[in-house]
């Protein structure tokens, strides 16, 4: 039976993103020196002699957890679930063995899975409906980014200490401009300073931005809050914007959003201010943004993803590149 999965958010994870993989990842990196003509054999040996051993969170886990957790709301009569988990991973079947126990292990609600062998799972999220996809692989989550199919992030290593949500919730922040919004105006930030942009961005304060690569995820988001029971502080989803935008270019996003028909529960102009200490007080599941100097810091303290930029071709030399 098929599902309409118009409605539901689905979350594609790789292993990497899902479980703390860093054990064989270095097993393969050391094989791969040693002994790169034998390396797949011996990974699928150390897999194969490590998959009853139970895999620890990754940066991903808590996230794709409290997601899960949201199907409790579903009524008798939907039938497609609020949020699906597809694990798409680099793995082949027979190495991924030690993932597919581990979720069982911790009745993770999660049935659908891809293992490619190698190959990029990047192709195949338009296949499975794919909203958002979670990864540790660089050139995977450009492709996505680049392709326009979906939300795409490079997660950091897991901050110390695991997040302290509030039982039954999930929490999500965002930044802004070139994550939820298109990057045009942080172009003119960086081409022709601050005054400029805020000269722009309060002239257009009624002009909606266009989206970015998150854009549609934050729309999905906001359809998913309207399956869900309402409760103010209490709904089973948080959203919050972080951003370093300040007034009076502040007017713009909450326009934006509002011309989306997208609420969002907190947001918080900063003005270059760092993002650390509101983050540690929202604490989020997860925190997306494009910007290293942001996520840096913000990793050491909640679980975040780097949004690449989208390559664009480098006209003066014929180069396609990734332009900040």
């Amino acid at each position: 039976m098929a599902f309409d999965l118009s409605n539901t958010l689905v979350v594609g994870i790789s292993a990497t993103a899902l479980f703390d993989m860093s054990e064989s990842d270095q097993m393969f990196k050391a094989a791969l020196e040693d002994d790169p003509e034998r390396v797949i054999d011996h990974y699928r040996r150390f897999m194969q002699e490590h998959e009853d051993e139970p895999l620890e969170p990754g940066t991903g886990y808590h996230l794709v957890k409290a997601l899960l957790d949201l199907n409790r709301h579903m009524e008798s009569g939907d039938l497609s679930p609020l949020v699906e988990v597809v694990v798409m991973s680099r793995n082949s079947p027979d190495t991924g063995i030690r993932v597919l126990k581990t979720i069982r292990r911790d009745q993770l609600a999660i049935t659908r899975s891809a293992f490619t062998g190698g190959e990029s799972v990047a192709d195949y999220m338009d296949a499975f409906d794919v909203d958002l996809f979670l990864t540790t692989n660089v050139d995977d989550a450009q492709k996505v980014i680049d392709s326009r199919q979906c939300a795409a992030a490079i997660l950091k290593a897991p901050p110390a200490n695991a997040p302290k949500i509030p039982k039954g919730q999930v929490r999500i922040a965002f930044d802004g401009d070139a994550v939820l919004f298109s990057d045009a105006s942080e172009l003119v930030y960086k081409t022709q300073g601050l005054d400029a942009f805020q000269a722009q961005e309060d002239a257009l304060q009624h002009t909606p931005m266009e989206e970015g690569p998150y854009a549609s995820l934050l729309i999905k988001l906001a359809k998913l809050q309207e399956r869900l029971p309402t409760g103010g502080k209490d709904s089973p989803i948080r959203i919050a914007i972080v951003t370093a935008r300040n007034s009076p270019s502040e007017m713009r996003v909450i326009n934006t959003l509002r011309a989306w028909g997208v609420y969002v529960d907190e947001a918080f102009f900063l003005g270059g201010v760092g993002k650390p200490k509101v983050l540690t007080a929202f604490n989020p599941h997860i925190f997306f943004d494009d910007q290293d100097v942001h996520l840096e810091a913000a990793a050491n303290l909640v679980p975040s993803g780097k949004v690449p930029y989208l390559t664009r071709p480098n006209i003066d030399s014929g180069v396609v590149s990734s332009v900040e």
